[in-house]
């Protein structure tokens, strides 16, 4: 779950979703290592997150402010989450 103003938003890792993220950010794997290294952009996981979200009312501007508003400190608990789901399944 991504911690949001709103609520929590909850993240999925489907395949669709991996797929859709994938053909915008490249190879997944890629960018776990990217994010291993601490490389990965503001814009890169906002975009991870959005792809990944189950609530698609949540338009991508929204997301990507509410990751903005909570910080990178708030959110990185998520993302550690999710890039683990992506690597290992659920």
């Amino acid at each position: 779950m991504l911690p949001l103003p709103e609520g929590p938003v909850v993240v999925r890792p489907s395949f669709a979703a991996l797929c859709a993220a994938e053909e915008e950010l490249g190879p997944l794997f890629a960018l776990v290592e990217r994010a291993a290294e601490g490389g990965l952009t503001l814009a890169e996981m906002a975009a991870l997150f959005w792809h990944c979200r189950t609530d698609t009312a949540l338009s991508r501007a929204e997301m990507s402010e509410a990751v903005v508003q909570q910080g990178l400190a708030a959110v990185t608990p998520a993302l550690k989450q999710l890039l683990s789901q992506i690597l290992s399944g659920r």
